[in-house]
């Protein structure tokens, strides 16, 4: 297809401002709708930046508890894992290192009892990284 020429089509000229017979016109402010308007609320300073970073800070509760969530799933998923692993009789140092890690995730330091679990889960893998002679930092 080819185009030839560059005239526009549909462009018109200057339109006029359309205007209505018998409305309002502009009428200076009543001394009613100026008392309406001196007793309105004063506008409030807007709200600073500090007010604004600290309520970033603070931390949504259903949104840690997701997380909480997802990385007890993860690691209970994992468990399950390194048993059949040991029912097998073959243990993938991967699959443990991959445990300690999450359980170093895992930690809230605010369940004495989660956390007495934790280090005890932690423990028994080291042990059985230290079996194969393979030993995890930490």
């Amino acid at each position: 297809m080819r185009i030839e020429g560059t005239s526009r089509t549909g462009v018109s000229g200057y339109a006029a401002p359309l205007r209505r017979a018998g409305g309002e016109s502009f009428a200076p402010e009543t001394e009613a709708a100026a008392a309406r308007s001196a007793n309105a609320a004063p506008v409030l300073p807007t709200t600073g930046l500090e007010a604004l970073l600290a309520l970033q800070a603070v931390e949504d509760v259903a949104l840690k508890r997701r997380k909480a969530v997802r990385r007890g799933r993860q690691l209970l998923d994992t468990l399950d894992e390194v048993k059949a692993d040991l029912l097998a009789g073959r243990v993938s140092d991967g699959r443990l290192n991959q445990l300690l890690a999450l359980l170093g995730q895992a930690r809230d330091r605010t369940e004495a009892g989660l956390d007495a679990v934790l280090d005890e889960v932690e423990l028994r893998a080291r042990v059985e990284l230290a079996k194969f002679g393979r030993f995890a930092g930490g």
